[in-house]
């Protein structure tokens, strides 16, 4: 059970409003929560002239604070000091996701970089990995409205979700080496209205959050955290550089 503030027997998973700590409730009270504020999360960020890290918080925010007090708030104010990791995947730190996300924003806003690598646009995001639950969701909108902007979209109903994950774990793993890009680059279509897109965003298969849970690897002051943490960014890093 992934319960980073250990308290789940009193507050539920992540403290949510209701205490509420059945798994198969809590994912299908999330979903409904997504599908009731899609159009409010479009709404917010289709009317921001440039999108920013705010962007972000907010959009987390309308979706999910009718069930968590903390949406909104990123890993930097619920857990600063916590290291997160899904599978073989390890986030970045608390105080670092800020800047990937913020990384992601850059290329994304640059209309001709997205249209050649919305994967590491998407990578960048998935990395950074700003809260402890909702992120896929949130990082869709906001990237959806990035390729809107740019002048396409990305087909996600046609993804499948086992390979479009195996690719994002790739590409968090190896930036910039065009591994998610490869994938995606296959389901790019036209850009549509906005006034369609929560049809479509529903339909996407797996998107209920019924996948991998995130992990609780213990705080940066143990070594072997630590040590994981380092290893993890040092071959990252090294991925970077082979791109140059």
């Amino acid at each position: 059970m992934f319960d980073p503030f250990k308290d789940f027997d009193q507050a539920g998973y992540l403290r949510n409003l209701y205490g509420e700590k059945d798994p198969q409730i809590v994912r299908g009270l999330e979903h409904t929560l997504f599908r009731t504020g899609l159009d409010e999360a479009l709404a917010h960020v289709a009317k921001r002239r440039t999108l920013g890290y705010s962007d972000f918080l907010a959009v987390h925010r309308i979706l999910f604070s009718a069930f968590y007090p903390s949406a909104g708030q990123d890993r930097a104010a619920t857990v600063p000091n916590i290291a997160v990791s899904k599978g073989n995947t390890v986030f970045a730190h608390p105080l670092d996701a800020r800047r990937a996300v913020e990384e992601g924003l850059r290329i994304g806003q640059d209309k001709a970089a997205l249209r050649q690598h919305p994967g590491e646009v998407m990578g960048w995001f998935a990395y950074g990995h700003p809260f402890l639950d909702g992120n896929g969701r949130t990082m869709l909108i906001i990237h959806s409205e990035l390729c809107h902007r740019a002048g396409f979209c990305i087909e996600w109903q046609r993804t499948r979700k086992t390979e479009y994950l195996a690719a994002l774990n790739a590409e968090i793993a190896s930036p910039g080496q065009g591994l998610l890009d490869g994938y995606l680059l296959s389901f790019v279509g036209a850009a549509c209205e906005r006034q369609l897109w929560g049809g479509a965003i529903d339909g996407i298969r797996g998107l209920d959050g019924r996948s991998i849970e995130d992990a609780v690897d213990g705080e940066y002051t143990d070594v072997r955290v630590m040590q994981k943490y380092q290893a993890f960014e040092m071959s990252r890093a090294m991925s970077k550089a082979d791109r140059r």
